[in-house]
């Protein structure tokens, strides 16, 4: 059978399963391969190539930056970074797997959380400066995360009692914020990135056109009626990229000679340690977490064309927070930090027309060898910003896109118009001017720091507290 004739097998039975369930919750989607579609194997290593280099810098730049702020070795930090790769293979497989009830059965991608870095750096910064090495302080933090994944874990089996209070309000207007506040992220790597501001080059003439180029390729690409062409898009824009970026000397190598060949996982490497009073932001954060990977799971149910009410959706997002809580634990016994679903995938799904959740394995392999093999991640995390930046920025515009055809569903009202403005007013706000927590103790700084949880909490009590029908 040829790949063509397999591919319209697969989007038959896609179409067959839709039929058989439908669904007035479901939002329309327009995929080439639905959530349990099998794609020709070509199509996705494609699709799953795409969804690493989406997610790859996300996964690795909290161990930098963790590395950087407590003093490790360098060698330390590059273990770091080569075990949340190998983690996030593993938690990728049980997302998109669901072994039991473990897993949300969606094409959901995890990789390491950026809402801990905070807790994380203040948590080692007070070991250290109560006299043990930096490594050790890492045992520590390891522990922290460990316990605080269990508080996940535990609340995974409350979400079917606030299922009256997590509407599509609640949900769409998180998606929505995922989107709109990661946009920040994408143009500042268009613009060059954090080095380029420091180096003076930010917003470079030879920045902007890289990210265009890319960001241009992809459209065009994606618009195509071929659909190899539709779904291999941004892997191709990100080569295209990556390749010009070479020959115009942008792309720094210069760090693979110092990497290993090979890194073996070895279990709390840096001991295991814990402190009662570092435990509470971590134990806030992991709640904030769920209330983020709630709106990310409702995103892919969203775009794949599934549920996003009544018992599947519930099933899927239950099972989803429950692998978040697993995945942190796990990360924390192989030395890195807590694991939550990633947003940006969500607008690789939309742009390739590629749901499948099988796909979610040949991510979690990619994954896995990278994490084994340092110098596979050299290679990725050599790619410059404004070539990723050219790619992310219309994967973050289809998250907030998703977001409103969510709300799409809402039949607004003053209530719900009022929930909406106001979450999506402190949602953004923080993220535009974060400043504004600067005099506010830690704890508060770490729980309203993200727009995301800020919003995400705002519209959640708001429906809560306001008489009225929740939408």
């Amino acid at each position: 059978m040829t790949n063509e004739e397999l591919r319209l097998e697969a989007v038959g039975q896609t179409s067959t399963a839709t039929e058989e369930k439908p669904s007035p919750s479901a939002v329309s989607s327009d995929l080439i391969y639905g959530l349990d579609a099998r794609p020709p194997l070509r199509e996705a290593i494609f699709a799953a190539l795409q969804h690493v280099l989406a997610s790859f810098v996300g996964i690795v730049t909290p161990s930098l930056i963790v590395g950087g702020a407590l003093g490790l070795q360098p060698a330390t930090t590059a273990y770091l970074v080569s075990m949340s790769l190998f983690v996030s293979g593993i938690a990728t497989f049980i997302q998109a797997k669901r072994i039991g009830p473990v897993g949300s059965g969606l094409l959901s991608v995890q990789g390491t959380s950026f809402a801990f870095i905070g807790p994380i750096i203040g948590a080692g910064s007070a070991a250290i400066s109560a006299g043990v090495s930096p490594e050790a302080a890492l045992g520590t933090v390891f522990g922290l995360c460990f316990f605080g994944s269990l508080i996940e874990m535990i609340f995974s089996q409350l979400i079917q009692f606030a299922s009256r209070v997590i509407t599509p309000l609640v949900t769409g207007t998180v998606v929505s914020l995922i989107g709109l506040t990661l946009i920040n992220v994408g143009i500042t790597a268009i613009g060059g990135g954090a080095p380029a501001r420091e180096a003076g080059t930010f917003g470079s003439p030879q920045n902007l056109f890289l990210a265009g180029l890319v960001l241009v390729i992809i459209i065009v690409l994606n618009s195509a009626r071929n659909p190899f062409l539709r779904m291999a898009s941004i892997a191709i824009g990100l080569i295209v990229g990556y390749v010009v970026a070479l020959f115009m000397g942008l792309v720094n190598l210069s760090s693979l000679s110092n990497l290993s060949f090979f890194e073996f996982p070895i279990p709390f490497s840096f001991g295991f340690g814990f402190s009662p009073v570092a435990f509470i932001p971590f134990a806030f954060l992991f709640l904030i977490t769920t209330i983020e990977s709630i709106g990310d799971l409702t995103a892919t149910s969203a775009i794949t064309g599934e549920p996003i009410q009544g018992e599947t959706y519930f099933r899927r997002i239950k099972g989803g927070v429950l692998g978040d809580g697993v995945n942190s634990l796990i990360a924390a016994c192989f030395n890195t930090f807590p694991n939550t679903t990633f947003s940006q995938n969500n607008g690789v799904i939309q742009l390739t027309g590629v749901g499948s959740r099988y796909v979610g394995f040949f991510i979690a392999g990619i994954f896995l060898i990278s994490g084994l093999f340092p110098l596979i991640g050299g290679v990725l995390q050599a790619i410059p910003q404004p070539v990723l930046g050219g790619a992310t920025i219309i994967m973050f515009g289809s998250v907030a896109a998703a977001g409103v055809r969510i709300l799409s569903t809402v039949d607004f009202n003053k209530r719900s118009s009022i929930i909406l403005a106001t979450s999506l007013g402190l949602g953004l706000g923080v993220t535009f001017a974060p400043d504004v927590l600067d005099n506010m103790p830690e704890l508060v700084k770490s729980i309203f720091a993200s727009g995301i949880a800020t919003g995400g909490l705002c519209a959640l009590i708001l429906n809560i507290l306001l008489p009225g029908q929740r939408d």
